[in-house]
């Protein structure tokens, strides 16, 4: 059980009371970090508080590394190097991540699109490459191949095998959102990585709990045994990790 710690300021939770809820009670410890968006330093401060405060909880990020803030590449790495260190550590495919490596299959189909929401500051961060928010075919072309030559070896082939879904006892961690009526298991990558539009409004039968990033929340909430941690960082400077064991949920956030 991790030690009682200070309450950042949240808004009152949505729902009035969880007794008449299944509590959120994982098979081990964990710890959920919301959406990065290129923010290295709101990954290395809220890394720092989770060494505190989760040493030994198995930490889950919920995908969208990469995209809109300036340090992508760098974000990356350094996930990359937690997990290798980190046995239980899980870093699962956001629909940034999956708008990136359709990018790497097929440039002139994908780019564009990619280029529209965020994948320029994403190519920035590995060196200068000519793109604008719309471009040719071949200039999409040119552009992928340079980004393959200069990311790290076997970062694409660690990026392609993310999973889209965890779950441990009662609570999955997802990027998006799942949809209510399937199983976790049996859910479309798709629905993990973009959402349901049941999601958050229609409570699960199986009375699993979600935690999930990819929608912005002023602070993170929970409602209808769904818990929202994207509190926006590559905006607000605010990274959020929510920490849950034996039936409770508290909160850490980045310094801002």
């Amino acid at each position: 059980m991790f030690k009682r710690l200070r309450r950042q300021p949240v808004p009152d939770i949505t729902f009035t009371s969880r007794r008449s809820q299944s509590l959120p009670k994982p098979d081990e410890d964990l710890a959920v970090v919301g959406d990065i968006h290129g923010q290295l330093r709101c990954l290395d401060d809220i890394l720092n508080k989770l060494a505190i405060q989760a040493p030994r909880a198995r930490w889950v990020f919920v995908g969208d590394f990469i995209d809109r803030g300036d340090h992508s590449a760098e974000v990356l790495t350094r996930l990359r190097e937690i997990e290798a260190e980190r046995p239980n550590t899980i870093c699962l495919r956001g629909n940034h991540e999956d708008m990136m490596l359709q990018f790497l299959v097929a440039p002139d189909a994908a780019g564009n699109r990619w280029m529209r929401h965020g994948g320029l500051q994403t190519m920035a961060s590995f060196g200068a490459f000519e793109l604008g928010i719309e471009n040719s075919a071949e200039a999409l072309v040119r552009a992928r191949d340079q980004l393959l030559e200069r990311m790290p070896e076997g970062l694409a082939i660690w990026l392609a095998e993310r999973p889209f879904s965890f779950q441990s006892g009662n609570v999955a961690v997802v990027h998006a959102g799942a949809d209510p009526d399937k199983p976790i298991a049996e859910q479309d990558p798709k629905t993990l990585m973009w959402g349901h539009r049941g999601f958050r409004r229609q409570m699960r039968p199986d009375r699993v709990w979600i935690v999930h990033g990819h929608t912005i929340v002023d602070m993170p909430q929970e409602r209808n045994r769904v818990i929202s941690i994207d509190t926006g960082a590559y905006a607000t400077g605010r990274l959020t990790a929510a920490l849950i064991a034996d039936g409770q949920v508290e909160y850490l956030q980045s310094a801002l």
